[in-house]
C-alpha cells in the first residue's frame, strides 16, 4: 500500500471514531438524561429507551438491523458493512464510556445535544460509516416511490415527533424538533463545509472582462452561453454572452467585488450546487496566462 492510501484509510478511521465519540457525548451527556429525542432511527431508539428503559445500545442495533439487511440486498454491500461498523461502534461506546450529565437547561440541551449528535453523524459519514439507518431507508424508498431522499426523511421525522408529542408532551416535542434542526444543520455544515459550492449565472454586456476576472483573478473556470435579451426589440442586435461559473461560498465576496468593479449593472443569479461530476471546479494554477 502506498503512503497516500494508508493516509486515506487512517483519516477514514479517525473520522469514524470521532463521529462515534461525538454522538455518544451528545446522547449521554445531553439528550438521554433529559428525554429529548432526535429524528431518524436514532430518534426511534431514544424514544423507545425513554418509554421502556431498554438500553439504547441494544435498541440501536435492533432497529438498525433491518436497514442494514435492506442495504446489503438492495443498495450495496459496501454501505451495509459501513453501517455495521458505525452502529456497532456507537452501541459499544454508549455501553462502556462513562460520561457526566452536563446540564438540564432545556435550551442548552436541545442545541448542544443536537450539535454533538449531528457532528457525530457527519464525521461518521466523512469516515465512510453510517450510524443511523434512516439514510438507507430514504435511499431505498426514494427509488421505489420516485421521490427525494429529503422528502422521505421529513415524513419519517414528522411521524416521530408526533409520537413524542403524544407520549412525552408537546413541550418536549418542540424541544426535540429544535434538537433535530441543530443536528441536521451541524451535519450539513461538517459534510459540506465552508467549501460548499454555489453556481453563479451572470448576464452582462461586459462578459469578456468578467470572464477574464473569473479565470485569472479568482482562479476559477467559466462557461459561456449564447443568449438573447428578453426586453430588446427583434430588429436590434440582442445577442449577449451569459457566464456560468461554480465556486465556493467563501469566494462569493471576491466575485461580487469583481462584478461591481467591471459592471455594477450586471444581472446575477446565485444558487446552491448539491454535487458536481467531472468538469473543472478546482483552483487554476496561478501561471495560466
Amino acid at each position: 500500500m502506498t503512503a497516500k492510501i494508508i493516509w486515506t484509510q487512517f483519516k477514514k478511521i479517525l473520522f469514524l471514531v470521532l463521529g462515534i465519540l461525538s454522538a455518544t457525548f451528545g446522547l449521554k451527556s445531553f439528550l438521554l438524561p433529559n428525554k429529548f429525542i432526535d429524528g431518524g432511527v436514532t430518534g426511534i431508539s431514544m424514544l423507545t429507551y425513554v418509554l421502556s428503559g431498554i438500553p439504547i445500545s441494544v435498541l440501536l442495533v435492533v432497529y438498525n438491523l433491518p436497514f442494514i439487511i435492506l442495504a446489503f440486498y438492495n443498495i450495496s454491500k459496501d454501505m451495509s458493512i459501513r453501517a455495521i461498523l458505525g452502529i456497532l461502534g456507537l452501541s459499544i461506546a454508549l455501553t462502556v464510556i462513562p460520561l457526566p450529565i452536563i446540564t438540564h437547561d432545556k435550551l442548552l440541551v436541545s442545541v448542544f445535544g443536537g450539535f454533538f449528535l449531528g457532528a457525530g453523524i457527519a464525521f461518521a459519514i466523512r469516515g465512510g460509516g453510517v450510524i443511523d439507518g434512516t439514510e438507507i431507508l430514504a435511499v431505498f424508498l426514494s427509488r421505489k416511490l420516485h421521490t427525494t431522499v429529503g422528502d422521505i426523511i421529513l415524513i419519517t421525522n414528522i411521524i416521530i415527533f408526533s409520537i413524542v408529542a403524544i407520549f412525552l408532551g408537546v413541550e418536549i416535542a418542540f424541544y426535540s424538533i429544535l434538537t433535530y434542526l441543530s443536528a441536521s444543520k451541524t451535519a450539513d455544515f461538517i459534510i459540506e463545509g465552508i467549501e460548499e459550492y454555489v453556481a453563479v449565472i451572470i448576464v452582462s454586456e461586459k462578459s469578456d472582462e468578467l470572464r477574464n476576472a473569473i479565470l485569472f483573478n479568482l482562479g476559477r473556470g467559466a462557461t459561456v452561453f449564447k443568449g438573447k435579451k428578453g426586453l430588446s426589440s427583434l430588429d436590434k442586435n440582442d445577442e449577449i454572452d451569459i457566464l456560468y461559473t461554480v465556486l465556493t461560498r467563501m469566494e462569493l465576496p471576491k466575485l461580487a467585488i469583481e462584478i461591481n468593479k467591471i459592471d455594477p449593472k450586471a444581472f446575477v443569479v446565485i444558487h446552491k450546487v448539491k454535487d458536481t461530476i467531472g468538469g473543472y471546479i478546482k483552483k487554476r494554477p496561478q501561471n495560466v496566462i
